[in-house]
């Protein structure tokens, strides 16, 4: 058995040491794709995984969607599924979904997984955790689109969203990376619920993620911290191309942040 064998069998061995049940949550400018590769490692190793798109997003962009149109159609999957048990993971905008669903389907979740993702305080909109610079520029793609999405420049993408990866991957990336409907982003959110629930919740944190400014506005500790008492999961990887170029890694990640 050569070296490359046998660190596949120990990857499998680790991931696979609990058997979970994940839901994975995609966050902004992407859809259920974002997670083909980490889903297929999750699977591969016996694990459930279940990756539903949520309102608005997916083949048909909805402008109009609101936050709350989301988080209903995730919890409608939920009961259709009838899911028990759930790691629930959320990726950067996910945040706020899977902290709004918890109110929902508390009962049905063992563990909340963030995943450089946002956790606003209560009251608070995904855009109100950014400095305000970032937040005017938001600001002014949602006016000028017509139709109030946002759509990220390439640039932008390339250097911050998939800094680690070269330039033919992230264009490949970005390629196919919808248009976000603006609404939900700026949507307040009511989270006294979410913030009083004792679900154990996990923050799992890519050291070389730039999609949030660094501090004293990084995803860790600014968003995690937010969280109260958690586990923290640290890996190497950007924002967005490490799921696809390392899906091993943060199956394995994901796997250690859900378990008990």
């Amino acid at each position: 058995m050569n070296s490359k064998t046998v660190n596949e069998a120990t990857h499998l061995n680790n991931l696979a040491q609990e058997q979970l049940n994940f839901v994975l949550i995609h966050g902004a400018w992407a859809d259920v794709s974002f997670w083909d590769e980490t889903a297929a490692s999750l699977r591969q190793a016996g694990h459930t995984v279940h990756v539903p798109e949520y309102a608005g997003h997916g083949p048909k962009i909805d402008p109009e969607v609101t936050h709350d149109d989301i988080i209903q159609s995730v919890v409608n999957y939920f009961t259709e599924q009838n899911l028990q048990h759930i790691v629930l993971v959320g990726h950067s905008f996910g945040g706020t979904i899977i902290a709004k669903v918890a109110e929902f389907v508390h009962d049905r979740i063992s563990r909340l997984v963030f995943f450089d993702a946002f956790v606003p305080k209560d009251g608070e909109s995904l855009v109100d955790q950014m400095p305000e610079p970032v937040q005017q520029i938001f600001h002014g793609l949602s006016t000028a689109s017509g139709n109030n999405t946002i759509t990220l420049p390439f640039p932008l993408f390339r250097e911050t969203f998939a800094n680690r990866a070269t330039a033919q991957q992230a264009r490949a990336i970005y390629d196919v990376s919808p248009t976000e409907p603006a609404g939900p982003l700026f949507q307040k959110l009511d989270l006294k619920k979410f913030y009083s629930l004792e679900i154990p919740k996990s923050y799992l944190f890519l050291t070389e993620d730039i999609a949030f400014p660094p501090a004293p506005f990084a995803w860790h500790p600014a968003q995690s911290s937010n969280l109260g008492m958690y586990r923290l999961i640290v890996s190497d990887g950007d924002h967005v191309s490490t799921v696809h170029t390392h899906p091993d890694i943060i199956a394995e990640k994901l796997v250690e942040a859900g378990r008990d």
